[in-house]
């Protein structure tokens, strides 16, 4: 884990199904064995959680959503027709990435969508930081372009 709190909250989760699970303990391995399963599965859903959280974040930041639940109260539900205009947003939004030179758009799921670091991605790409600095420069200038084009032409 990331941090002491991220390890203090899954070594929780671990005994608390650990408690739980006791039951079912078939004693084919070590017990230690069996937590240390545990342990592995719960930090790796707390990271799964964590990366699906900043995706879904990055996504309404890209859309607009975030300033437009800003705006609304707790007890408000969007209407059919702006649930309508939040899926059509998506739906050129992923248009948009996937119409992206292969390269950009590896680099920008990669770093945005799946959290791995710059120097990760360069590892994965086979490539060097800045060659992954330059493409997302150019994947987010293109979306720029891509979207603003259509929203000029259609808003």
């Amino acid at each position: 884990m990331n941090n002491k709190q991220d390890a203090e909250d899954t070594a929780q989760e671990v005994f608390i199904q650990v408690y739980k699970s006791l039951e079912s303990f078939r004693e084919d391995a070590k017990i230690s064995t069996w937590i240390y399963q545990i342990s592995v599965s719960k930090s790796l859903d707390l990271i799964r959680s964590r990366k699906r959280k900043k995706r879904i974040g990055f996504f309404k930041n890209l859309v607009g959503l975030d300033s437009f639940e800003s705006q609304k109260t707790a007890s408000e539900e969007l209407n059919p027709e702006e649930g309508f205009e939040a899926n059509e947003r998506k739906k050129v939004l992923h248009e948009a990435i996937n119409s992206l030179p292969e390269s950009q758009r590896i680099a920008l799921n990669l770093t945005k969508f799946d959290g791995f670091s710059y120097q990760e991605a360069a590892k994965i790409m086979e490539t060097s930081v800045s060659s992954v600095e330059s493409l997302l420069f150019r994947a987010k200038k293109n979306l720029q372009k891509k979207l603003s084009a259509y929203y000029e032409k259609n808003l």
